[in-house]
């Protein structure tokens, strides 16, 4: 079989490529757990520091594969039911995770890119949630996800109507962050990616993803409560004296990786 996401490094940021573009990048169930376990390769690699996420040819991924759909009977729903990892698997993902998304982005794919920290798209690439019209319902999360980016109103109106939606919009309403010409997009998200990377503490990283996402649940005085706890457990970190050291220097900081290597017997 051959493979459908492709790995490859770039300095310190892990590149994965949807590679399956005579099919627009569909998804597949063998896909989607591929990319998790590349997530999971990447997590535990102190090399990696951070991951760009984009789809080979024209199409960033269009969604599930519909051929899977058009027999939607007992074994899709028994497979939509099996236990596994969940689309949102990669929000606890500790590194910063980019999506480039170089074109078509629909359905399930479009819920892999808003579960991405940071969104770059393509100028004029085509996005939309697609599962209205295929008789779906806002399928893994999303119903969720959307509205705490773009706000209830704008969430239903792509939920309801399921209509495309350019880059040059999704940038206007907080879908994606910024645009790029197409053959910029790629050089734009690993520069962005390379940056982190070079410059930020990645325990700092993991912890503030940890904050942001957690705090999607919480008050405000919790939130507040556990941000003392974390700061707390920063000053217990190195990176916190180099990141103090390097500043008064004007060098580069040396932030130690993420996970700490272990010595041999701990």
């Amino acid at each position: 079989m051959p493979e459908t996401l492709q790995f490859e490094m770039r300095g310190r940021v892990a590149l994965l490529t949807f590679d399956r573009p005579e099919r627009n990048n569909a998804l597949t169930p063998a896909m989607r757990d591929h990319y998790f376990d590349l997530l999971d390769q990447c997590r535990d690699d102190p090399a990696v520091r951070a991951v760009v996420l984009t789809g080979a040819g024209k199409s960033f991924s269009v969604g599930a594969d519909v051929q899977s759909l058009k027999s939607s009977g007992q074994h899709t729903i028994d497979r939509i039911r099996q236990p596994g990892r969940p689309v949102h698997y990669s929000l606890a993902f500790p590194k910063p995770l980019i999506a480039a998304i170089n074109g078509a982005c629909a359905g399930v794919s479009l819920v892999h890119a808003l579960c991405c920290d940071i969104r770059f798209a393509a100028a004029g690439a085509k996005l939309t949630t697609a599962f209205a019209r295929r008789g779906l319902i806002a399928e893994y999360g999303i119903s969720w996800l959307l509205p705490r980016l773009v706000g209830q109103s704008k969430a239903l109106d792509l939920l309801l109507s399921a209509r495309v939606v350019l880059a040059e919009e999704a940038e206007r309403i907080g879908l994606v962050n910024a645009t790029f010409p197409r053959e910029e997009l790629l050089d734009a998200a690993l520069a962005y990616a390379d940056d982190l990377a070079e410059n930020c503490s990645p325990a700092s990283l993991a912890a503030i993803k940890r904050q942001v996402y957690g705090d999607y649940t919480r008050s405000l005085d919790e939130a507040s409560a556990l941000a003392l706890e974390e700061m707390v457990g920063s000053f217990q970190r190195p990176d916190v004296k180099e990141g103090a050291a390097s500043f008064i220097e004007r060098r580069k900081p040396e932030f130690p990786p993420y996970p700490p290597p272990t010595s041999e017997g701990s």
